[in-house]
């Protein structure tokens, strides 16, 4: 099942892809927003939920929103494919491999839509793309074991990370360059975790103006999905709707030579195997 967040006659909502449409479930459910249905008593039953039911809205010209418009938590992963740590050595950036999966927050601020423009800032020209799976939290957990980890999964969705480099490497963190409003695509919809095997490599391909500019697959990943899990329910208890953003495999613009970067006029695609497309155009800040 693919579910999804958006916009509609002014008012938020929430629903499941139907053929060419969605069936909106908030008011059937009773559950405002798809973060308070995915930690719901009626989230088992999801699929019994939508059974025989059509459309009532176009999905060509709705407007979307991210998948978890407000997450409590978007728990993003720093170098956490193999490729991608080989090309930054190889552009000359010394960096060890950590014992432990280095994380940053992201704020839900700095997110768009599927459809929506990823914004470069006036105060810098390197913005680059990141295109990376995103999985979302279903089942609450503190200290959640990596064998249990799949158990608090509740789907899949596609995130373009869109980092601003300089402002990235100000200081020895680099939650700065990450949380630039408008620069964090999240979409379109997100697919339920039982529609694809846990763990199976999942090809990833980026592409700027049409040019693939990274294909990779998730079976590159040095920490998986179970290990960003645990270690960041460690930290904090994860809840329903928190997203965790699995890193980016190698290809990003930064450790091209010369370096490449989006510009107010590219449209930037991230495509992952069995999810869907997420496409966004690139403006300039106002």
């Amino acid at each position: 099942m693919k579910l999804l967040s958006y916009l509609h006659a002014g008012q938020e909502g929430w629903g499941a892809v139907v053929g060419s449409g969605v069936l909106p479930l908030a008011a059937r459910t009773g559950h405002a927003t798809l973060a308070d249905f995915i930690g719901s008593a009626d989230w088992p039953r999801r699929d019994a939920l939508v059974a025989g039911l059509a459309a009532e809205l176009p999905l060509a010209g709705l407007t979307l929103l991210p998948v978890i418009p407000r997450a409590e938590k978007i728990v993003c992963a720093v170098r956490n494919y193999m490729d991608h740590h080989q090309e930054v050595l190889a552009a000359g950036m010394h960096r060890e491999l950590s014992e432990q999966p280095p994380i940053f927050l992201r704020v839900w601020r700095s997110q768009v839509a599927h459809g929506q423009p990823i914004v470069r800032p006036r105060v810098s020209e390197s913005l680059d793309w990141e295109g990376e799976l995103a999985v979302i939290i279903g089942k609450p957990g503190r200290d959640i074991p990596a064998e249990r980890a799949w158990e608090h999964v509740a789907g899949y969705s596609i995130y373009n990370d869109a980092s601003v480099r300089e402002w990235q490497f100000h200081a020895k963190q680099i939650a700065s360059g990450k949380n630039f409003e408008g620069t964090g695509a999240f979409g379109p919809w997100m697919v339920t975790a039982d529609q694809i095997e846990p763990g199976r490599p999942l090809r990833l391909q980026t592409r700027l103006n049409g040019e693939t500019v990274q294909d990779s697959h998730t079976g590159h990943m040095i920490f998986s999905t179970p290990q960003l899990i645990a270690y960041a329910s460690t930290i904090f208890t994860l809840v329903p709707g928190d997203v965790i953003v699995t890193g980016t495999p190698a290809g990003v613009g930064w450790s091209r030579k010369p370096p490449r970067f989006m510009k107010p006029g590219d449209v930037v695609e991230v495509e992952i195997e069995s999810i869907g497309t997420l496409s966004n155009p690139v403006i300039g800040q106002d």
